[in-house]
């Protein structure tokens, strides 16, 4: 019988992915250190340690990226089970060379970076990961069972789905027993959303493994790992019997498969202990945390995190999913959870239900906090801290409340585009804010059971956000603040549109409560959100302040697989790349009808022009010059359709000003005022915009982004 896909079931899930979050976060610090030093250093580590490092908590990991970009191919076919080819394709889609999601190791020494380079060079998965094309070392190490938990989630009680969805995604970059591993896990993962006994859950992943390799592993730890063993000697078995050394290559699946099922037996139904384990052992810390975390979560469900808030709290469901898709990076584990159980209902209503250009599941506000204990982020605000003495966020059903002390003003935020106190320089942290100047945001708040009638003192509320202006201490932030509201019993409504900051965007959205009367205030908040594409987001004039300023602020909002995005001398941009796909977007899947514009100069190029309904940077409609012609075309990974064209012979260093709206299924061109092109879409969802060029080079001067209605 299936798992009823309800309230218990997305709970379920939730757990699953705080699971992977805390675990991956937990282990990260001390991945790739010597287990000696881990051990000298930390002992267990069942604490996070990245402030005695010198790290931030929330950072960018391949484990997470990896797994929720991946996973999005569920989204992305509409209801249909996603092949091999679907997921290559949406790798090619999600990935920016050199940059996101994989270690970027080396063709023939990374697994990933090499399935990667096969899939550009034209060969479809399952063929881009095989053993005949990669050799079995390379096709045979950990990345199949580490990117595939979100399968899983949208499989419960299915684990014939689950075990072909994640067979099916790991063969893009894996073959061999590497498979065997990831569907081990993956079964383990479906069936607990129905069975909480490990012994159990252990033969039934078993049942779905063929190559002999892994079933010895797995009898082997079965037998000399138990409960209430010493966590240390059990480490040093398998590291003696079925460790790195054993197995050929960096980081075989083996290895990690055999350290992950003995945290599980050791750590038993105690989620600390599990993952702490996986985070103390060496081999892939994060890697094997964020596994046994998930599958930890899932089978205990929200009671895994009883006694763990000093590991739930600090995270407040915060990650990073690092892709092409830029306005789908900052995220919380509440709206991932929400993603894979839409494609969980998209799975069971089956293809066509919704699908690419369809409204897709019921939209729900950004921020709604039904989920058991989830915060989507917001804290006490780490930037304003004096006059807010902030005593707590906490959630309560249905809300969050927050509170501060007598005198003092409430103020938590939540991360809206990339945090600076999160920066770090390890895998690329490339992103789009979700929230932009020109952006309505409305909040349900309340806390004024008190006002409104004059007998006493009220709750008034604001909303705001915080811009980066650069530097160090308070004073790199600008902070912009809607009116005080004075909170009408009940819960009331606040309404305020984010200003423009010069060129900058706003990296986090505050809400304040203090009390007129000087008592403590109180505020619950029940949603926050906006939708759509902003009012009049723009960027104009030059953003380079001197020559050597090569990485100006306000380049932060733009996502580029284009070789060169950079500041230019005489105009916003310069846009450069030597080949097809030099795609450069800000924005999110939300916007939808919108109108962009932007003054465009034409160097040497193939092809270029502007983009707008991009989900990744293989799937976008775009207007463009090429050959004489203006065209508006749809590019779905490789096929590139034509929907209208007119002769357009453009003049090199000549400017044209460039707009295009597209609203429901219309799109309209026009260059220096003048109507070039009227024609019909058939991509209709939402998505991000920006530029395209392609071998070539173009300059743009100003970008303004502004939504459409009618």
């Amino acid at each position: 019988m299936r798992v009823e896909l309800d309230r218990d079931y997305e709970s379920r899930v939730y757990a699953g992915v705080l699971g992977k979050l805390i675990g991956v976060y937990l282990g990260r610090p001390v991945e790739g250190w010597p287990y000696p030093d881990i051990a000298e250093r930390f002992g267990l580590v069942e604490r996070y340690v990245n402030e005695e490092l010198g790290l931030p908590l929330i950072v960018a990991d391949d484990d997470i990226s990896g797994t929720f970009a991946f996973g999005r191919a569920m989204e992305d076919a509409g209801g249909a089970e996603p092949s091999a080819a679907d997921v290559g394709d949406g790798w090619l889609n999600a990935i920016v060379e050199d940059r996101t999601i994989l270690w970027w190791g080396g063709y023939g020494r990374s697994t990933e970076h090499t399935a990667y380079l096969n899939l550009v060079r034209g060969l479809r998965a399952p063929e881009s990961g095989s053993i005949a094309r990669n050799g079995r070392t390379l096709a045979e190490q950990i990345g199949a069972q580490i990117f595939s938990d979100a399968f899983a989630m949208a499989a419960p009680g299915d684990p014939e789905l689950a075990v072909r969805m994640t067979r099916a995604a790991a063969s893009v970059s894996h073959d061999g027993v590497a498979l065997d591993c990831a569907a081990f896990f993956a079964a383990m993962r479906s069936a607990a959303f129905e069975t909480r006994e490990l012994d159990a859950l252990v033969e039934l992943g078993r049942a779905h493994v063929a190559d002999p390799r892994l079933l010895g592993v797995i009898d082997d730890v079965l037998e000399h790992v138990r409960p209430g063993d010493d966590w240390r000697a059990a480490r040093d078995w398998v590291d003696r019997v079925h460790g790195y050394a054993v197995h050929p290559g960096p980081c075989h699946s083996l290895a990690n498969t055999a350290m992950s099922l003995a945290a599980l037996r050791l750590g038993g139904d105690e989620f600390r202990r599990v993952v702490a384990i996986a985070s103390s052992v060496g081999f892939d810390t994060d890697s094997n945390a964020g596994t046994v975390g998930c599958l930890t979560g899932i089978r205990l469900g929200l009671a895994a995190f009883d006694g763990a808030d000093d590991l739930r709290t600090p995270v407040a469901d915060r990650a990073l999913v690092v892709s092409a898709d830029g306005g789908e990076c900052v995220t919380d584990a509440a709206r991932e959870t929400r993603r894979i159980a839409d494609a969980a209902r998209g799975l069971r209503a089956g293809p066509g239900a919704a699908g690419p250009g369809t409204a897709g599941p019921e939209r729900r506000p950004r921020f709604d906090f039904e989920l058991p204990g989830a915060v989507h982020g917001f804290e006490p605000c780490p930037y304003l801290g004096a006059g807010t003495r902030v005593r707590h966020v906490a959630a309560v059903e249905g809300a969050i409340r927050v509170g501060a002390d007598a005198g003092a003003t409430a103020v938590a935020s939540t991360p809206v585009f990339l945090d600076p106190r999160d920066a770090i320089d390890n895998f690329s942290t490339l992103a789009s804010p979700t929230l932009y100047p020109g952006h309505l945001v409305t909040a349900l708040v309340g806390g004024g059971d008190d006002g409104g009638d004059g007998g006493g003192g009220a709750t008034l509320a604001r909303l705001g956000v915080l811009f980066d202006d650069g530097g160090d201490g308070d004073d790199a932030v600008h902070a912009e603040h809607g009116p005080w509201h004075r909170l009408a019993p009940g819960v009331t409504e606040l309404v305020w549109r984010v200003p423009a900051h010069g060129n900058a965007v706003p990296f986090r959205l505050l809400v304040s409560a203090r009390r007129d009367d000087g008592a403590a205030p109180e505020l619950l908040v029940h949603e926050v959100d906006w939708v759509g594409a902003p009012e009049g987001f723009a960027q104009s004039g030059l953003l380079l302040s001197s020559i050597w300023d090569t990485k100006p602020a306000g380049l932060a909002p733009w996502v580029s697989s284009a070789k060169n995005f950079e500041a230019d001398f005489a105009s916003t941009f310069s846009v450069s790349h030597p080949g097809p796909f030099g795609v450069v977007t800000t924005g999110t899947r939300e916007w939808r009808d919108y109108a962009i514009e932007s003054t465009l100069r034409f160097s040497l190029h193939d092809a270029a022009g502007l983009v707008f309904r991009a989900r990744g940077h293989r799937r976008f409609t775009a207007v463009v010059f090429t050959g004489g012609l203006l065209r508006a075309i749809e590019q779905h990974d490789g096929e590139r359709s034509v929907l209208a064209e007119h002769p357009f012979p453009v003049e090199t260093d000549r400017p044209y000003l460039v707009r295009a709206e597209c609203c429901g299924e219309r799109l309209r061109v026009e260059v220096d005022g003048v109507a070039v092109l009227d024609t019909r879409t058939t991509r209709t969802a939402g998505g991000g915009a920006g530029f395209l060029i392609e071998t070539g080079t173009m300059s743009a001067d100003g970008f303004r982004v502004g939504e459409l209605s009618g």
